[in-house]
């Protein structure tokens, strides 16, 4: 018996990657990490296999990381990342400048703040 699992699709002899197992109840198909051990089951897919997974008609599926891979940056975190970049790009005297707490000059904006966190006032009010 070989040591790598392969892919439960007939004909596909590559490595497995993830496990897939049906949840009839739920009417859900939850595809994950590879399994560690092979159960009757379940089926384990390749890499290409697994990504093109489709569900019947009606079925979700849900697809479960292992925490392992890196995660894609949401659109909130490219947000978060540009307003650090603009942040930091700003002219040194407002972060120097007197007034307000801190040693900071109040800014219009600027509703509340916690730590590095700021709550600013909509720009259509």
């Amino acid at each position: 018996m070989s040591p790598v699992r392969r892919c439960s699709r007939t004909a596909c002899g590559r490595p497995a990657v993830a496990t897939l197992t049906y949840v009839y109840a739920d009417s859900t198909a939850v595809l994950g990490p590879l399994a560690t051990y092979a159960e009757p089951h379940c089926y384990d897919l390749c890499a290409e296999h697994s990504e093109r997974l489709t569900a019947p008609r009606g079925w979700e599926v849900v697809r479960l990381t292992d925490g392992s891979a890196p995660a894609r940056p949401s659109g909130d975190d490219l947000e978060a990342l540009a307003n650090a970049v603009r942040e930091a790009a700003r002219p040194q005297e407002r972060a120097a400048g007197a007034g307000g707490p801190g040693g900071r000059r109040a800014d219009p904006m600027e509703v509340a703040r916690r730590g590095h966190l700021r709550v600013l006032r909509s720009p259509d009010n």
